[in-house]
């Protein structure tokens, strides 16, 4: 069973007491690396276009957020993102209505969070995917989304979009 699955259950198992009987609780400073990210968002990508809406939310006692994607289309998507504390990574479950999963791992670089995953196109060939997210000065966060079908060597934007705070 995949690690990041396996870890989603554990979370949904432990419930919001497990820091009332002497577990560990999701306070610590990695589990708020990501927080840059909550919030209610328009997104635009770097043409200005409208992409669509986003709310992330902390949940689970602050142990991971939740991601709510509506396109500009109609589409829909949700992710759950959390740090687990046993192997010191952040981890992303995202399922879009197309039934498209994507299960992305990684952490902090510099001020970016750095996650990535392998997909397989529909032939089965391999495609890395890496999504990089980064608060900017202006409150707005930056998704950069890049494939590549070589093995890393060459990247392609797949999105580059900008995350406005709705207000």
């Amino acid at each position: 069973m995949n690690r990041a699955f396996v870890a989603i259950l554990a979370l949904l198992a432990s419930g919001p007491a497990a820091a009332q009987d002497g577990r560990p609780d999701c306070t610590t400073a990695e589990h708020r690396q990501f927080d840059f990210w909550v919030g209610r968002f328009e997104v635009r990508t770097a043409e200005d276009k409208l992409a669509g809406h986003n709310v992330i939310e902390t949940t689970l006692g602050g142990c991971a957020l939740t991601e709510h994607w509506t396109g500009a289309r109609g589409s829909q998507g949700r992710s759950i993102n959390f740090f687990d504390r046993n192997d010191r990574r952040w981890h992303q479950v995202w399922i879009d209505d197309s039934g498209e999963p994507l299960y992305l791992s990684g952490g902090m670089e510099g001020k970016s969070m750095v996650l990535g995953g392998e997909t397989r196109d529909t032939d089965g060939k391999v495609v890395m995917q890496r999504i990089t997210w980064t608060p900017l000065d202006d409150g707005r966060v930056r998704q950069h989304w890049q494939a590549s079908e070589d093995g890393g060597k060459q990247w392609k934007t797949v999105f580059d979009g900008y995350y406005a705070p709705e207000t």
